[in-house]
């Protein structure tokens, strides 16, 4: 319920509801290792819940994930 995807807000990509998030980020964050807490401590205005919620949609839609992180690189060999 956390997970947001609307054309208009990030130009489509998945987004933590109320926020600029994109899930991507918080993804990338994740696979790294970095821990719930130091996430967190990085977007003070996300609860616990709405990141876990983020996180298991990544997990659970790696084809969206992979899509959304390549227009992501798209975009910035662009500019």
């Amino acid at each position: 319920p956390h997970v947001r995807v609307d054309k208009n807000v990030l130009a489509g990509s998945p987004h933590v509801a109320g926020s600029r998030v994109p899930v991507r980020r918080l993804y990338a964050f994740y696979r790294s290792g970095t821990t719930l807490e130091k996430i967190l401590k990085r977007y003070p205005q996300l609860s616990p819940a709405k990141v876990f919620d983020a996180l298991a949609f990544a997990l659970d839609n790696p084809e969206v994930m992979e899509a959304d992180m390549e227009r992501e690189a798209e975009l910035l060999e662009s500019k």
